[in-house]
């Protein structure tokens, strides 16, 4: 499914030695031979994602919200490049198209996959969807574990960030997002 960029030049890798050398690690231990070469694929693999078509069908159902929860993330913080990780709600109320179902967490995929924060996440996921599908309303929540607050810093273990994009009706209608709520909280 996922392409990933080739294999890690050794000029790259020089890069990632010159960072161990500065923590005062000997890159030509073996432990750490390899070291530079997996880091490079584990970064080229976390901030990839391969194109997809978000695909639609005809609504052949109602107008009733579709709520896709606990689609699992992982992203990079850009200000740190530590992972971030947790977990989206994505919902919409359709009209005229639906969407296939998988592409609600590919949508997540795309846009956690990349260097990023997760307030602008929460925000791509939810105007893609918006401007994709005829719909009446859309809203993402992330919950989120960020280890550069976990491991460093204020160091505060297991604290959860959420953040919420509501679009349309969700914005308007205080039903709409009750329910969202209820849904989405099981």
């Amino acid at each position: 499914m996922e392409t990933l960029s080739p294999e890690p030049q050794v000029d790259e890798c020089s890069l990632v030695e010159k960072i161990l050398e500065s923590l005062g690690e000997n890159p030509t231990r073996e432990g750490l031979l390899e070291t530079p070469k997996r880091h490079l694929d584990f970064l080229r693999e976390v901030t990839s994602y391969p194109p997809f078509n978000l695909t639609t069908f005809k609504n052949e159902g109602g107008d009733d919200m579709i709520v896709q929860s606990d689609i699992p993330f992982y992203s990079l913080c850009e200000h740190h490049l530590v992972p971030f990780f947790g977990s989206a709600v994505v919902a919409y109320l359709p009209t005229k198209r639906i969407v296939g179902l998988s592409k609600l967490a590919r949508l997540v995929d795309k846009h956690s996959r990349k260097l990023q924060n997760q307030e602008r996440i929460t925000y791509q996921i939810a105007e893609e969807l918006f401007d994709a599908v005829e719909c009446n309303g859309v809203a993402v929540i992330l919950r989120a574990r960020h280890l550069c607050m976990e491991m460093r810093g204020v160091r505060k273990a297991g604290a959860l960030t959420t953040t919420s994009r509501m679009v349309g009706a969700f914005l308007e209608d205080s039903s709409a997002k009750a329910e969202l709520l209820k849904l989405s909280n099981g």
